[in-house]
């Protein structure tokens, strides 16, 4: 499972692709869910780019995306606060 609820936040396990050639939620990648983002994996601008990508795919702010785990690999972890709402891609029963 690519993702749980802990409480009203959304834990999401995720594969990225740097240096795609547009920002997408792409479907499923293993376990994993597959976002693919334009920032290359220079000096930290593809996490600071993917979190903007996050923040306005689920209607929160920045500061309510957390990379948990992964901030220097493809494999990551990421907390998103209480999202106000959800791509129809991710098929994520609300809680």
């Amino acid at each position: 499972m690519y993702y749980q609820w802990q409480n009203k936040d959304l834990i999401l396990s995720c594969h990225l692709q740097p240096k795609a050639t547009k920002d997408e939620i792409v479907g499923l990648h293993g376990d994993s869910l597959k976002i693919r983002i334009t920032a290359p994996p220079i000096d930290g601008r593809a996490n600071t780019h993917l979190i903007k990508f996050l923040a306005k795919t689920f209607g929160v702010t920045k500061r309510d995306i957390t990379i948990l785990s992964g901030e220097l690999g493809r494999q990551k972890r990421i907390k998103i606060k209480q999202p106000t709402k959800i791509p129809d891609i991710l098929q994520i029963d609300p809680e």
